[in-house]
Formats: C-alpha cells, sequence, structure tokens
C-alpha cells in the first residue's frame, strides 16, 4: 500500500493494468476508458491549480450529472482540493448560504445558472468562476483543452478533507459535513468487499452525483475494483429494463423500485444478468421487498447511511436479507442503541441509534459546538435515527427522531421549509411532515395556523419555490386552528402524521 492517503492514488492502485479497459458507456453509447478518465482529471486538476486554487481549497459544483462532471471529482482529488457539489435545485437564498460558509476558490456551474450565482457570489476569496454543461461544454472543458494530461497525485494525509457536504438540521442552518479521504476510502474498501464487487461487474448508474449514494457509493465501488459503469444522467424505469442486460449490478433508491415494479415490462426475463439490487438513502417498504423479489427473482440488499458517516449496514451478500431492516452493522462499524439518558438498551428496544468507525466524518465545518453535541465522550455519532437491534444483529430503523422528511431519497428537514413560510405575513406558525407516498416514499406537506389575513396554500408553495429547491417545496397545505403539543409544548407531529396520512 502505497504511504500517499489520497484517495485517487488508492483508486489507480485498483485501475486495471490495461488503462485502455473501459470505465463507463453513456446513454448514447459513447465509451470512455481509465485512461481517458485519468488524462482528463489530470487536465482538469492542472487547470484548476493554474487558477489559483491551493490544497484544501474549496470548489463549489453545482452541474448537472456528466462524465465530464466525474472527471472533475476525481481532478479535485488527485490536486488535493474539496470537492463541495451542490444539487441543481438549490435556490439563490440557498446557494447565498452554502458560498458564504464554504467559502470556495472556484464555482463551477452551468451557463443558464451563471447569473443567479453571480448575484450570491461572496465578495472575495473567489479565484474564479466556470460553467460545465451537461454535454461536456463550458469554459471548464474549453481552459483544461490546453493543459498538461500529466498531473501528480497530491500527497495527503488521511484524516484531509477530501469532500464538503451540507446537511441541514433541526434548527435550519444547514451544516458542512467534512468527509476525509479515509472515511472515503474505508468505507469504499469495505463496500467492495461486502457486495462481492470485482472486475467483472458493470454498475448501472443511474443516481445523481452531488449525493453519497452516487458519488461515493457507486462510484467508489467501482474505482476502488477496476469495473465499470453503464452511465445515465437520471433514472427512467425504460431505460434501466433496457441497461440490464449488460449490468450486473443496480444501485437505487427505493422510487427506482417502485417504478420499475409499476411497468408490466419488469420481470425475471430482463434481471437474468444481474447479480444485485441494492437499495438506500430512504426506508424500502416490505411489499416492494416482497414483490420485487417475486417479480424478478432477485431480493433487494438494503442497507444504511449517512452522508456523516457513508454506510453503516448492510443486509448480506450471502445469507438472509430481511425485509424491514438494513442489516448487521459492516465490519469496522460499531452500532449501539441507547436511551435518552444514555443508557444501552437490549436486543429489541426501541432507541436512539449512534455509529463509530473509521466511516464517520470528524465534524462539521467551522462548527465544533455542534460536532461536540453530537458526539459522545466514547466517540459514537448521534444518528438521530430511532432504531432496534434484534438478536441477530440485524437493525432496523423504526423512526427519526429529528423529524426528517426523505422524499425521492432527497433528505428534507422540516426546520427549514418552517423558517420560510413561517416568514410570511399572515402566518402564526407552521409545522411541515412527512406523510406516506406511493411514488417518492415521503411527500411534504405544510401545516398551518393563520393570523389574520393568511396566504392561499398556492400563494405559499410559490413562495416555498422561490426560496427552496423544488424537492423542498410542500406538495398540500392544510390550516388548522392549532397545532398538538405535549406537556413541555413541543408540536406533536406524530399526531399530525396521523391526521393528515390521507390529505
Amino acid at each position: 500500500m502505497t504511504g500517499n492517503a489520497n484517495l485517487y492514488s488508492h483508486f489507480q492502485q485498483h485501475f486495471p493494468v490495461d488503462l485502455d479497459t473501459q470505465l463507463l458507456t453513456d446513454i448514447d453509447g459513447c465509451r470512455v476508458t481509465y485512461l481517458q478518465a485519468d488524462k482528463a482529471s489530470a487536465r482538469i486538476a492542472n487547470t484548476l491549480l493554474q487558477l489559483g486554487a491551493v490544497r484544501g481549497d474549496r470548489i463549489t459544483v453545482q452541474v448537472e450529472k456528466s462524465v465530464e462532471n466525474l472527471y472533475l471529482y476525481l481532478a479535485c482529488l488527485r490536486a488535493g482540493l474539496v470537492y463541495h457539489p451542490l444539487n441543481t435545485a438549490y435556490t439563490a437564498s440557498e446557494l447565498s448560504y452554502f458560498l458564504g460558509n464554504a467559502e470556495p476558490t472556484i464555482v463551477i456551474c452551468a451557463s443558464d445558472a451563471l447569473t443567479t450565482v453571480e448575484s450570491v457570489l461572496p465578495a472575495n476569496g473567489i479565484s474564479a468562476l466556470l460553467t460545465l454543461e451537461v454535454d461536456g461544454g463550458g469554459t471548464l472543458m474549453q481552459q483544461a483543452e490546453g493543459a498538461s494530461d500529466q498531473a501528480n497525485v497530491v500527497q495527503c494525509k488521511g484524516s484531509e478533507m477530501a469532500a464538503l457536504l451540507y446537511s441541514s438540521g433541526t434548527t435550519g442552518r444547514p451544516k458542512g459535513i467534512m468527509l476525509s479521504h479515509d472515511n472515503l476510502r474505508k468505507n469504499a474498501e469495505t463496500l467492495v468487499q461486502t457486495w462481492g464487487f470485482s472486475a467483472s461487474d458493470r454498475l448501472l448508474h443511474m443516481l445523481p452525483i452531488y449525493h453519497v449514494h452516487g458519488l461515493f457509493v457507486g462510484l467508489g465501488c467501482v474505482l476502488m475494483c477496476g469495473a465499470s459503469m453503464v452511465w445515465h444522467s437520471r433514472f427512467s424505469d425504460e431505460a434501466a429494463i433496457a441497461a440490464m442486460q449488460n449490468c450486473t449490478v443496480m444501485m437505487g433508491v427505493p422510487t427506482y423500485y417502485t417504478r420499475l415494479l409499476a411497468n408490466p415490462e419488469f420481470g425475471s426475463e430482463c434481471c437474468s444478468n444481474m447479480r444485485l439490487f441494492v437499495s438506500g438513502s430512504a426506508p424500502l417498504l416490505s411489499e416492494t421487498f416482497v414483490e420485487f423479489q417475486s417479480r424478478s427473482g432477485h431480493t433487494i440488499l438494503e442497507r444504511y447511511g449517512m452522508t456523516e458517516t457513508g454506510m453503516n449496514t448492510s443486509n448480506p451478500l450471502h445469507g438472509e436479507r430481511r425485509a424491514g431492516t438494513v442489516g448487521p452493522p459492516l465490519p469496522g462499524v460499531e452500532v449501539r442503541v441507547i436511551d435518552d439518558s444514555g443508557g444501552n438498551l437490549s436486543d429489541g428496544e426501541t432507541g436512539n441509534l449512534q455509529v463509530k468507525g473509521p466511516n464517520v466524518f470528524p465534524g462539521y465545518w467551522r462548527m465544533p459546538e455542534k460536532t461536540l453535541e453530537d458526539f459522545t465522550d466514547d466517540g459514537f455519532f448521534n444518528t438521530g435515527d430511532k432504531a432496534l437491534i434484534d438478536p441477530d444483529g440485524y437493525v432496523s430503523i423504526v423512526g427519526r427522531a429529528k423529524d426528517m422528511i426523505i422524499s425521492g431519497g432527497l433528505n428534507v428537514y422540516p426546520k427549514e421549509v418552517e423558517l420560510v413560510i413561517d416568514d410570511m405575513a399572515g402566518i402564526s406558525e407552521s409545522a411541515v411532515i412527512g406523510i406516506a407516498d406511493v411514488d417518492f416514499g415521503e411527500a411534504v406537506v405544510a401545516v398551518i395556523i393563520g393570523g389574520g389575513d393568511p396566504p392561499t396554500a398556492d400563494e405559499i408553495i410559490s413562495h416555498c419555490k422561490k426560496q427552496l429547491a423544488n424537492f423542498k417545496v410542500p406538495k398540500k397545505v392544510v390550516v388548522i386552528d392549532s397545532l398538538p403539543r405535549n406537556a413541555m409544548g413541543k408540536v406533536q407531529k406524530n399526531l399530525l402524521r396521523e391526521q393528515f396520512s390521507t390529505v
């Protein structure tokens, strides 16, 4: 093993001996080799450094999924820069916070977002604003054309930050999650072993890459064993069915699997070449698990992870995959369930889930007080999830202590939406909840208390669309006289979810 802890250095060790081996093919049949990816990432790395970025600087990326976006991620790793991906759905007000907090040296966006990004750029500290289009065009690749395709992989310590991703919380203020080279490497190595990945695998990659699932889980498994991918910009059930005959593994959120099951063309014949289907980012319904098994002959492997930790648990590759559970802890990962006083609970008892391991992030960007709050004295991270562990070690996630909503595999933090709604004239108070949705898992619903002349549901939704990414915007608005509260005055969202489960 090399002394360089840079994640890209470890990827390189697993590249095929013949670098002309295929890394991916896209939907148009365009073939990219490991050699092409290595040279392209070198050109981009050299370009970023020439523009003034230095080791440890953040590179903010808000672009659509593309092969060039993959090169950009690899370029940041090899140059010792911090990759900071953002969902393209984020609005100007959301971007303003991210850019101000991350303080990037270089920002890369699509040309149609230039005006918005320029309007919220910090007053200083930005060396360059570049564009990258979904077709690979833009000023980033234009500048990279003239750069050398040879670049050293910067020597890094394993503890150095490789990526910065943001996750909101109960306060509504997004927290920067610092992920180190070691966090990402060790988790990828564990998943390759646990899920049986090899160079002969071909991953059907339809996930976004601004998110842990597609970026670190999917890409990490492929690059850590010299495998290949079929690369799609987004999920389509028809395209997935067509692609499966040439793939061996698919990773998806539960919505992908419900949409496959809704397609009458989906069945065991489509899956004859597949060895594994993995589901994560949101709870998989037991009904989906059972129906998929019946229709396809394959048992979905469900696992559990977070932005802060990568993957923590997984149902086994060989062994019983249990519906409604996310499996035992991965090798090297410790999990425990405690009560509200911090005492350990016995098997089968529901409590607060905590995790510890080399996959767990070191802390929040520039929030030492929040880091201290979310870690125990003995190094366990408080996930905020409610769980139980059965006598066989299988973990079941039974609730979310922080009332987080997961819609289509994307996290929605109610407080962030509530702050936007409560800022409107005529709103006394709001409570945002998630209710069951067949397609997205959960749909966002706003329950409001009006004051005087409250805005209409359409006005509230329109206001939210201006301030929030579309996946956070309430699908429904309900007006009531008062919010149910417990003896401590806390809004009882469980009662609201029961009351409005069918709106």
